[in-house]
């Protein structure tokens, strides 16, 4: 059942909250008189859920993350993503500013909130209590992503006037890490480990983000603690048995979900399908998978596909793969949601031949989840919710910390291997006695499959320091017999990805050093 009923309701006041002006600017007290507002018990839950709405801004940027490194291709030739992939961007990009003005949006919606909810009349102080926690979670993931992709931000938890905006400066990052940490410890004690309404912050919510957060601000202790503690909440979460049905509407209320943005078809939607699916299911193949993840599925005997012994057969790429591959990606001959067979290659009469038309896959690859057979006929609206938070990621996460610690206990194998063993998966357990290199190698390499396309892999690359490495280069896809039975690899001629070491911060936007001139500029920017 979706949640958040009201959502018409939400949405107006959300736009109430928000301006088209810059970095935290205006307060909400400018659009919203005290005198009608901050009354009742409707006011504060209406102004917690206007914090939500901002959530949903990141299901437009959803599949572009992944898109911009060395699994996916964002094929918009213009885009802003276009110029970061190829390391032709800088403080005027679009995309940095975009990113950078609707996070500190959610922050000043989340600053309003905080500042105004106590003058609500109530008896029912648990009410107001859980709310402060759920909107203090949500500000700090805001911070968190902008510590990330930004390093320095200016740090402000309180309603500030347009004069005072223009004189911030950045906070080191170290202590923005230090908020964002502590308000997310206490905000757990705010939340309880379940809420009636689904898509809810929780507990488990609060802990699990900042586990991920932890592990990206490089603390590995606190990332293991955080995510131990999810762990450690008995009954709440639990793997799904199937990796597919995680991606349908089926399993939108699984157990393995810890955070995700809600839609609803026909009200608050999303265009997931159109953006991931062929052209011959009238969509764009806007993001498509690379050669590089496809490759980098095992084969069911746990061994990589270039190992000896492996069984590979390039005549015959993806059988006996992990089963992930085909529960993520359509390849060439799979079954369409409309019943078709999948024929990418070039001269196919199917309408999805690489090379034919820009809407079709250049590489010859989509995506496989969230593309499901309800939504064949309105692509462009789909309810669809979209993952932001899973107990896998969890698990992935506490044995990282544990790896990067030198904790090399049996809690780290049975982590990863309980994600090998998903029943639909069922791949080979990792045997213990690895050293410290092999499991670091083993734990990222289930990051990239087991997350694939749900926006981690840009955040991962960077904070292992391994952009430079797997990104420069030419984009490959798949692999085919011409018709003269040599087998060909198609290579995808826009452009040439780049990586710069500048590139892993973004720059502050140029827009806003123009408004405020006491922001300084990242290091080579």
């Amino acid at each position: 059942m979706k949640t958040f009923k009201n959502i018409a309701i939400l949405t107006i006041v959300c736009l109430i909250f928000q301006s088209c002006a810059d970095l935290l600017d205006t307060i909400p007290n400018d659009r919203i008189s005290t005198n009608i507002f901050w009354k009742t018990e409707k006011d504060a839950t209406l102004g917690a859920n206007a914090v939500y709405t901002h959530m949903i801004e990141t299901a437009s940027h959803y599949t572009s993350w992944d898109g911009m490194t060395d699994i996916g291709y964002t094929h918009l030739p213009q885009s802003p993503e276009s110029f970061i992939l190829q390391g032709q961007f800088d403080a005027l990009n679009s995309r940095v500013y975009t990113d950078y003005v609707s996070l500190y949006s959610g922050v000043r919606t989340a600053n309003s909130f905080l500042a105004n909810v106590d003058k609500v009349q109530t008896t029912n102080a648990a009410l107001i209590d859980r709310l402060k926690g759920e909107v203090r979670v949500l500000r700090a993931y805001f911070y968190g992503r902008l510590a990330f992709l930004f390093g320095d931000v200016p740090l402000v938890t309180t309603e500030i006037s347009l004069a005072e905006s223009k004189v911030l400066t950045r906070t080191p990052v170290s202590d923005v890490w230090d908020f964002v940490s502590t308000e997310l410890t206490q905000a757990a004690d705010q939340l309880p480990t379940t809420q009636t309404e689904k898509g809810r912050v929780t507990k488990g919510t609060s802990l699990a983000l900042k586990a991920r957060y932890m592990l990206q601000a490089g603390r590995h202790q606190a990332a293991a603690d955080a995510a131990l503690a999810v762990m450690n909440l008995t009954g709440v979460y639990a793997l799904n048995a199937s990796y597919k049905a995680l991606f349908t509407t089926a399993q939108e209320n699984s157990k393995e979900i810890i955070f995700d943005i809600q839609f609803i078809k026909g009200t608050i939607s999303n265009d997931i399908f159109s953006v991931l699916a062929q052209q011959s299911l009238s969509s764009k193949s806007l993001f498509v998978p690379t050669k590089v993840i496809v490759d980098s599925y095992e084969m069911t005997n746990g061994l990589a596909i270039d190992a000896p012994g492996s069984g590979f057969n390039p005549n015959s790429p993806y059988a006996n793969r992990d089963p992930r591959l085909s529960h993520s990606v359509f390849v060439p001959g799979d079954i369409l949601p409309n019943g078709a067979t999948f024929n990418p290659k070039p001269n196919s009469t199917t309408g999805d031949a690489v090379g034919s038309t820009f809407t079709v896959s250049p590489t010859g690859f989509n995506v496989k989840k969230y593309v499901n057979a309800e939504d064949l006929t309105t692509p462009t609206n789909s309810g669809i919710n979209l993952i932001l938070l899973r107990y896998a990621e969890v698990l992935l996460t506490y044995a990282e910390a544990k790896v990067e610690l030198n904790q090399l206990d049996a809690s780290v194998y049975t982590a990863i291997n309980s994600i090998r063993q998903r029943a639909d998966v069922n791949m080979p357990i990792i045997l213990a006695g690895k050293t410290q290199t092999e499991l670091r190698a083993i734990v990222r390499h289930e990051r990239m499959v087991e997350l694939a396309f749900e926006g981690q892999r840009y955040f991962d690359i960077r904070r292992w320091r391994i952009a430079e490495t797997v990104m420069p280069g030419k984009v490959y896809g798949m692999t085919y017999l011409d018709p003269s039975n040599v087998l060909q690899t198609v290579e995808v001629l826009a452009w040439t990805n780049s990586w710069s070491s500048r590139n892993y911060l973004w720059p502050i936007p140029q827009i806003e050093r123009d408004i405020n001139k006491s922001l300084s500029q990242n290091t080579d920017w």
